[in-house]
């Protein structure tokens, strides 16, 4: 028999087995921590992305009813994603001739009516629409990326093309730049600082996309969004982008090329909105220069032309007041305005260089808007 011993026997000094216990009692706690039985509250899932060989759906681009100081509040809890940021590569328009000069201008509308005449700002947008050409989300040409979704009232791609702001001239100056941005961009031109952004807006806006998507880059008050996983990196952005672009109607009031195309005169403006006689009231005054036009608007008119009477009559006075009626019984004949003459305005609009202020709004009661910040107060 061998002898027993009091000694006692060494721990082993493999940690195997406790590692594993370990592991085990945090998935436990995480399991409770996410079903709310402990008060640790779980961090928020990464988005998953779907597979590779599923095309995701570009998400219309839809604002959650919020606030500006809501929306500015909740944007701003977004993680903002630095890991796997790649620069976008330069990018060759591979057509000519009148294709190419149309697929300018189509990006030049994208640039100056989404960021307006600031060269910074039209070279992000313009970076976002190559990325989604080359994507294949998107349709493969710059104007059909442009005017995705442009048929419909609400929902489209790029907002300027359905909500009526192409009713808006800017100067044959501003247009002129932004042309010249977009021949950079077809040019080899990038703007790294969105890196491969494929969708963007305003800070004091919320989309309902905005919490599936990874925010990458802040460009002034703009915030740029990828897909994440693999849409999101540079092996998705690998589409051969058309070089025959053809022309678009929504277009043929600004570039002649797009008109000509369609079979219209170069100059293919819309007609104005009708009006009665416009009366002019001038500021007096402290309120010298501060002039107020009252006009009668014709009711058939598209609500949208409203912005090209404004902008006609207003001309180049750098502070103007507009105000229209469809009601010809209720515009105003004197300066001084009834509550119910006020209440029954259809339209006005509102610049004021000095202040860098220009607005324009409906009464939504006579004309839906889709956007509501587009609607006068009652």
């Amino acid at each position: 028999m061998g002898a027993t011993s009091d000694r006692p026997v060494p721990l082993r000094r493999d940690w195997t087995g406790w590692l594993f216990v370990l592991l085990v009692a945090l998935a436990v706690g995480a399991v409770l921590d996410a079903s709310g039985n402990r008060n640790i509250r779980a961090p928020r899932p990464h988005p998953v992305a779907p597979p590779a060989d599923v095309v995701p759906q570009a998400p219309p681009m839809v604002f959650a009813p919020v606030t500006e100081a809501d929306a500015r509040a909740q944007n701003a809890a977004i993680a903002l994603v630095t890991t796997g940021f790649v620069a976008p590569r330069p990018f060759v328009y591979v057509g000519n001739g009148d294709a190419r000069a149309r697929a300018r201008d189509c990006l030049a509308a994208a640039m100056l009516y989404e960021a307006g005449d600031d060269a910074r700002g039209q070279q992000a947008v313009g970076q976002v629409v190559i990325n989604r050409a080359r994507h294949p989300a998107f349709p493969k040409s710059i104007c059909g990326v442009v005017f995705q979704g442009a048929e419909r009232a609400t929902g489209c791609q790029f907002t300027f093309t359905c909500d009526g702001a192409l009713a808006r001239r800017y100067s044959e100056a501003a247009w002129q730049r932004a042309r010249d941005n977009a021949d950079l961009m077809l040019s080899g031109g990038t703007y790294p600082p969105v890196g491969l952004a494929t969708h963007y807006h305003t800070d004091w806006v919320r989309p309902y996309w905005s919490d599936s998507l990874e925010k990458i880059a802040i460009v002034d008050t703009h915030l740029f969004f990828r897909w994440p996983g693999y849409w999101g990196t540079p092996g998705a952005f690998r589409g051969a982008v058309s070089g025959g672009d053809g022309p678009v109607a929504k277009l043929a009031a600004i570039s002649p090329l797009h008109a000509v195309a369609l079979g219209l005169p170069a100059d293919s403006a819309p007609a104005n909105a009708t009006v009665g006689a416009a009366r002019v009231v001038p500021g007096l005054g402290d309120a010298a220069g501060r002039d107020t036009i009252y006009v009668q608007l014709d009711r058939r008119a598209a609500p949208e032309s409203f912005v090209t009477t404004a902008l006609r009559l207003c001309g180049d006075q750098p502070y103007c007041k507009f105000m229209g009626w469809t009601n010809p019984v209720l515009k105003p004949d004197s300066d001084a305005m009834s509550d119910t003459q006020r209440a029954a305005m259809s339209f006005s609009y509102l610049r004021d260089d000095k202040a860098g202020f220009e607005k324009a709004l409906w009464n939504c009661s006579e004309y839906k808007r889709d956007d509501p910040r587009q609607c006068m107060k009652r």
